[in-house]
């Protein structure tokens, strides 16, 4: 047990801040990142509070409400199973968190000496792999959409002044909430089974903790794991799978912008509601057989050169690194100064969005 606690502790270690904030993204917390600290709707006892905080220098979890309690993300992942009424063990949570960040793992042969349980055999097949593989380990709440239904669905022209038509809202079932003054917009898996909500507010003063979070409704809160879904995938799938090419967007109004702009029908458009792309969303667009992922995430950087500059372009490579043995993966890049900071490659309209994606790049 010594040796098993040793090699979770490298495990633990090596992990980055930013790879511990797209977990977070994906489990659906929201996570927002103020140097060596990420503060995170409280996961670990399913808050709806940003009151669970990670430190980097210690590579703990902290929660300041309800648990009172610091622990380490094997330990986040015990918590967070539990509230999904199933019991894991230490040895799951590592395997889940080998098996989400893929990571490649040397093992030492003194851990398995004594060893010879199924998830032990598990764990001991990731060094054989070359590919990335992930077993599917998040089970989605299905939602009763008919809440919907009872929402208005007045014109927002915050929306319709950036481009979004009206038809492509009312297609995707796009919302206002007026009890928290939010766009409501609903999240569908790939079947079209509605598996949360999410809001972006229209409240300035609450922009600070972000624009976009998961909707309350009727004081239930349709959060969901946003790092194993694909937003719009429910409405692109078919196409994606005819042309065996997908647009991956980071936001929802990007792929609503595609739709305004090209089409309903010829939509091929996803969005990952962050900026990092996971193994099982990867997963769900192989199952469509397609050909070449398309990144068109958001322009993180002011000038070509600049700090950001350097950090984007890192993580655009460990993307392709990632994957590239998998599938074709290109980036659409901005060297032209064609978008402004943090735009999205669709922002500036349909005609630098094309020029951009001409001009696509592979690494």
């Amino acid at each position: 047990m010594d040796n098993l606690k040793e090699w979770s502790e490298n495990i633990k270690n090596s992990l980055t801040i930013d790879q511990v904030k797209e977990l977070l993204y994906a489990l659906g917390g929201d996570p927002v990142t103020k140097g060596e600290l990420i503060m995170s709707r409280t996961l670990c006892h399913g808050g709806s509070s940003h009151k669970l905080y990670y430190y980097d220098n210690t590579k703990l979890f902290r929660c300041y409400t309800e648990c009172s309690d610091t622990f380490d993300i094997f330990d986040f992942i015990i918590k967070v199973k539990k509230l999904e009424n199933i019991e894991y063990t230490l040895m799951q949570s590592i395997n889940f968190i080998i098996n989400f960040f893929g990571l490649n793992v040397s093992f030492n042969n003194e851990v398995f000496s004594n060893a010879e349980t199924d998830d032990w055999k598990i764990l001991n097949n990731y060094e054989k792999k070359q590919e990335v593989k992930e077993e599917r380990i998040i089970e989605f709440k299905f939602y009763d959409d008919k809440i919907l239904k009872y929402l208005p669905r007045p014109k927002l022209p915050i929306w319709l002044d950036e481009g979004i038509a009206q038809d492509v809202m009312n297609h995707n079932g796009i919302a206002f909430d007026p009890v928290n003054w939010g766009i409501v917009i609903p999240h569908y898996n790939i079947d079209g089974k509605l598996i949360g909500i999410r809001e972006r507010t229209m409240v300035k003063e609450e922009e600070a903790n972000g624009k976009y979070k998961p909707a309350i409704l009727n004081y239930q809160m349709y959060n969901h794991p946003l790092g194993f879904n694909l937003y719009n995938l429910n409405n692109s799938k078919n196409n994606i799978r005819k042309i065996k090419k997908v647009i991956v967007f980071e936001g929802e109004k990007s792929c609503l912008l595609y739709q305004s702009y090209f089409g309903i029908d010829n939509d091929i458009s996803v969005a990952v509601c962050g900026s990092n792309l996971t193994n099982y969303q990867v997963q769900l667009l192989q199952s469509l057989d397609v050909e070449e992922i398309v990144i068109a995430f958001d322009k993180q950087f002011k000038e070509i050169g600049d700090n950001e500059f350097k950090g984007w372009t890192k993580k655009l490579k460990d993307i392709n690194k990632k994957y590239s043995p998998l599938v074709k993966i290109s980036f659409m890049f901005d060297k032209w100064n064609l978008l402004g900071y943090k735009d999205s490659p669709i922002d500036r309209g349909a005609d630098i969005f094309l020029e951009l994606f001409e001009k696509r790049v592979s690494i």
